[in-house]
């Protein structure tokens, strides 16, 4: 399970999220040309991003294939709005 959460610069966390992305082959098999923030999710890495790319990540959850949908979409969605209302503040996709 990768776990969501919106932390500052000092790595405190702002935000969490009560769903998680599980983790399916349907990840691995997204394009990099197509999703390339989405991509970057791994289930035992993290993936971090900033203010500036959550515009992409946002476009990309709005074509993003059933097969790779869930709960988690919305929270993600929540979060990216946490970030873009103040500078510092990075969405973490945490991973086991």
């Amino acid at each position: 399970m990768i776990n969501m959460q919106v932390r500052g610069d000092s790595r405190d966390v702002v935000a969490r999220a009560k769903a998680g992305v599980r983790w399916t082959s349907a990840f691995a098999d997204l394009d990099p040309a197509l999703f390339p923030m989405l991509t970057a999710l791994m289930p035992d890495g993290d993936a971090v991003f900033n203010r500036r790319q959550v515009p992409l990540l946002l476009a990309e959850l709005d074509r993003l294939p059933a097969a790779c949908g869930g709960d988690w979409v919305g929270q993600a969605r929540e979060l990216c709005q946490v970030v873009e209302q103040r500078v510092h503040r990075y969405l973490w996709f945490v991973g086991d």
